[in-house]
């Protein structure tokens, strides 16, 4: 559905920045195209980076996915002797937030 939404959009823009470069009549010392100009680029520019911002992130939207509860995993351990002789030793934790999708 959305796909088909912008495509109107794409093809709605495009036919109105053509439009709107080519309704400017070309006269001497007239700055009135490159107004045109500006905006038709914009309208394209705009079209050309929502497409590609879509296409991006397609396996993401195909499905419903969500974080899960964080989790904790001790790895490995370090000891160590300090300066005053006592050894002493840390776990080493690393933590993570799985992803779920249905």
């Amino acid at each position: 559905m959305l796909k088909k939404v912008m495509t109107v959009a794409l093809a709605t823009s495009l036919l109105a920045a053509t439009t709107f470069a080519t309704t400017t009549e070309a006269e001497a010392h007239r700055r009135g195209g490159h107004v045109a100009g500006a905006i038709a680029g914009t309208i394209i520019g705009l079209g050309v980076l929502g497409a590609y911002a879509h296409s991006r992130d397609r396996g993401y939207y195909s499905r419903s996915c969500y974080e899960g509860r964080r989790r904790c995993d001790v790895v490995g351990q370090r000891c160590w002797y300090n300066r005053y002789g006592e050894y002493r030793c840390k776990d080493d934790v690393r933590c993570y937030r799985p992803t779920h999708c249905d």
